[in-house]
């Protein structure tokens, strides 16, 4: 039997790069995958080969930061599937700058996205796994979050964030049948990552005692893990994918 065969996952940021991996290869564990996305081609072309390969998987546009969208996303599926097993919320963005450069634009656009929008997700899909006495919910940090970095206060406060919201709600749902974690992954060789000169590349891999970037299906593979019943007596944890970067 498939690990996922017979639940319903939603992955936010689930059209491109680790958010893509993770909907192929949630689906290839039998999962029901719905994307969330504000790339609508990339999201629907993804979903159709999904399908295509005979597995099950939809696309909705759905803004994250945005509390009436999610809340008519979550209905549909519900209404749909009759439930939400898995939530990986996975969707974020990045506004590099300096803390003397960085204006309060730029500092809302990331809160609103990477901290307040896992908040809203969460809120709204908890309730319903409530009342299934049954979740899994999966917040994506970052290797930053740990050790910060030069022009991301902004971005550095969400992970942060995330990391501390997932504990309070592993302790609030957790005798609900709800876990929630976090993965921080480290270096990851996305589409954005690849475009770096390669100067830079080398510079991000020397940090890594692997000596290597991470792959995003290995992030997948992470979630895929704290997601699958094998990890039901893990909760409230952040599990480093960073090639060691933080030993």
């Amino acid at each position: 039997m498939k690990r996922l065969e017979n639940k319903v996952a939603i992955v936010t940021g689930g059209a491109a790069g680790i958010g893509a991996a993770t909907s192929i290869r949630f689906a290839a564990e039998g999962a029901t995958v719905v994307i969330w996305d504000l790339d609508e081609e990339r999201g629907k072309n993804l979903a159709s080969k999904l399908n295509a390969e005979g597995k099950n998987a939809v696309f909705a546009k759905v803004n994250t930061a945005k509390y009436e969208e999610i809340e008519a996303a979550a209905k549909a599926v519900v209404e749909k599937y009759g439930k939400i097993d898995i939530l990986i919320n996975n969707a974020g963005i990045t506004r590099d700058s300096s803390l003397k450069k960085m204006t309060p634009e730029l500092w809302q656009q990331v809160i609103d996205v990477n901290l307040t929008g896992v908040f809203y997700c969460t809120k709204i899909i908890s309730d319903y796994m409530v009342g299934k006495n049954y979740g899994r919910i999966i917040n994506a940090s970052s290797v930053v979050a740990l050790y910060g970095n030069f022009g991301q206060t902004n971005y550095v406060a969400t992970k942060s964030g995330l990391i501390g919201m997932t504990k309070t709600w592993a302790r609030e749902l957790g005798r609900k049948g709800i876990t929630v974690n976090a993965i921080a992954p480290g270096f990851i060789a996305t589409e954005m990552v690849a475009k770096m000169p390669e100067n830079v590349l080398d510079g991000m891999k020397a940090k890594v005692p692997s000596g290597r970037l991470g792959m995003p299906e290995e992030i997948a593979a992470a979630y895929l893990f704290l997601a699958s019943d094998e990890a039901a007596y893990i909760n409230g944890a952040t599990l480093s994918v960073d090639g060691g970067m933080t030993i």
